[in-house]
Parts: C-alpha cells; structure tokens; sequence
C-alpha cells in the first residue's frame, strides 16, 4: 500500500509536468491531479510553446540556467524519439530580431538551443526595419497534443485525475499528506498570493503550410511560429487584464504587424483566435512552506508564476519541486507519520 498522499493543483504543463516527475520518481507515493479545467481549456493550450526564455530578475542565474536546460533536453529527447507526433513536440528553426541591438547579444539560454548564432547582413536585408538578429533551433511543443501525452504518462506512472473546483487549501488537508500548487493565476485565490497578475495574450492560427522558419521580434509582441498543420502569430502581453474575449482590434493589429514581417500571411486564411492569461509576477514562486490546516501542519509545494515561459521552464521546476518533496520525505520519514 502506498505510503503518501500528494495531491498536485493545476493541469497546465506546470501541474502536469510536476505530477509526472512525481509519480514517476516516488513510486511509494499516490499521486492525484486536482483541477477544474483540464485541456482544451487551460492557458497551457493557447501558448505559443516555442522555446525560449527570458531572464527574472531575483533567481539565481544559474537556477534558471538549470532550469531552461533540463526542459530543454527532456523536450529535445521528445522530438528526436518515435514519441514526438504523438507528443506533438518538434523541431523548429529561425530567427528572432531586434529594432536595436540588445544589450545581451548572447542570452543565457543562448548555449542550450541548437546552432545559436548571430544573423548575417544579407540574412538581415529581409528585415530592414530591424539592426541584429539571432538564428537558431528550438523546440516548438504544441500544448494541445503535448498535455494529453503527459496526462497518459501520469495514468500509466500510477496516477489519479480528479475534475474539481478547489477554494481553498483546508479542502485538502484532510485528504493528503503533501499538497503542491502549480495553480497558476489561481494562486491568487487559492493561497492569496496578490504578487501574481494576468497578462493576457491574444493569439491567432492560420492556415500557411508554405512557412516553415519561425519568426520573433525581440519586443515579444509579434512573433510568427509554422506548427505541423496551423501557423501561430501574435501577439499581446496587457498586464493586468482580465478579459479572456477575442478583441478584434488586437487580431487585426496581430495580423497586420505579422503581414510586414511575412508578406505572405496577408493571404492566409485565419483558422481561429484564441485568448489566455498568462500567470505573471516578478519570480516565479518555487519553495516549500507548512501550513496549518485542521490543526496540523501540512507541507506545501508551490510551483507557478512562470509568466509566459511555463512550457520553456517545465521539466526544469518540475523537477525543482520533486527535489523539495524528496527532501521533506527524507526528513520525515513515512514511518514516522504512521
């Protein structure tokens, strides 16, 4: 008989991607998933999921360098395995391009992905508005199909789903003997945690098989990702904005700032619009506290606030957290909790 119960909040790629490493590593464990809202219906879906990152201004360098490289492999090893349709993770290559030269011409993330290098002139001609470029191969997971993958890892590691509405940790404490929060936004409810915000992103799919080469500027606010059967373009970052409508004006100004980088999208036949909310805040929140909860002290995980980089930093604070589970296991042993 499984000796611990842990229970993971949340079923974006955070909450997945934890509750696998989880169940997989601590086999004396039982592990159940707990949300409401399970794909095709999480902020995960309408990522971009391209993988890149950028830096948060409070973690330790080479944190988020472990971080970024751990997810990067584990999705790498996905795409160059007979898994990678079935996961929908694969390789991607192009270019992201800046207005002004950065002052990081190199960033950390930089040695990770494949073949990073700085463009050519001749490369650059094709965007005249724009001074630098990077050139290099990524991973592009499409959320969609990568979340169903993971849920079938979970189940066949021995883990349980739940579809339910938590309000508050005390539902829980009951049940469980660990509890780990990769809620996302909902952590502003849920552990009252006012530092996380919505940053809503708009974001479009066409139907354009010709493109095959990603296109970034470096401002983050438009971008072109070619899927297997769809093209992504975007986008908007409106920081503190609830609203999950399709605007129009933003598909329009999506689209126009898209067409002066790819001509050809002006011809392309719009597929869907698609609205999620980010879990913004300053560093994402990894650590582990006790809480009380009926009269006794629960250990609690929290892993979320990643921003827009939950699929590029998954694997990586996933597998943080396992570490943080491991090490309140190790310092209380089950036995000692019979």
């Amino acid at each position: 008989m499984k000796s611990v119960k842990i229970v993971v909040v949340g079923a974006g790629v955070v909450g997945f991607s934890t509750a696998v490493c989880i169940a997989e590593v601590l086999p004396f464990c039982s592990v159940t998933l707990l949300a409401d809202q399970f794909t095709p219906d999480t902020t995960s879906d309408v990522a971009a999921g391209i993988v890149f990152a950028s830096e948060f201004p409070e973690i330790p360098l080479e944190r988020q360098r472990r971080w970024f490289k751990e997810s990067f492999d584990h999705l790498l090893a996905i795409a160059q395995s007979q898994e990678s349709s079935d996961a929908g993770v694969l390789l991607s290559s192009g270019w992201q391009i800046f207005k002004d030269v950065p002052a990081d011409k190199n960033p950390f993330w930089s040695e990770y992905v494949l073949g990073f290098r700085t463009m050519s002139a001749r490369e650059l001609k094709r965007f005249p508005n724009h001074k630098f470029g990077q050139a290099f191969t990524t991973i592009k997971c499409k959320c969609s199909t990568y979340l169903p993958w993971l849920e079938n890892r979970f189940i066949k590691a021995g883990g349980q789903i739940i579809r339910k509405r938590v309000s508050s940790l005390e539902e829980l404490g009951p049940s469980y003997d660990l509890i780990v929060n990769c809620c996302g936004l909902g952590s502003r409810s849920l552990v009252g945690d006012e530092e996380v915000y919505p940053v809503r992103g708009q974001v479009l799919k066409l139907q354009a098989p010709w493109l095959q080469h990603f296109i970034r500027d470096g401002d983050g606010l438009t971008y072109i990702f070619p899927g297997t059967h769809s093209v992504t373009v975007g986008g908007t970052r409106q920081v503190g904005d609830w609203r999950l409508e399709v605007d129009q004006g933003d598909s329009e100004g999506i689209l126009e700032r898209c067409s002066r980088l790819e001509p050809s999208l002006s011809r392309a036949q719009v597929l869907g619009e698609w609205v999620g909310l980010r879990p913004g805040r300053r560093n994402p929140r990894l650590a582990r506290e006790l809480v009380l909860l009926g009269g006794r002290q629960v250990p609690v995980v929290h892993n979320y606030g990643h921003g827009g980089w939950g699929v590029a930093l998954s694997w990586g604070t996933a597998l943080d957290a396992l570490g943080l589970i491991r090490s309140w296991l190790y310092e209380n042993p089950p036995k000692a909790r019979l």
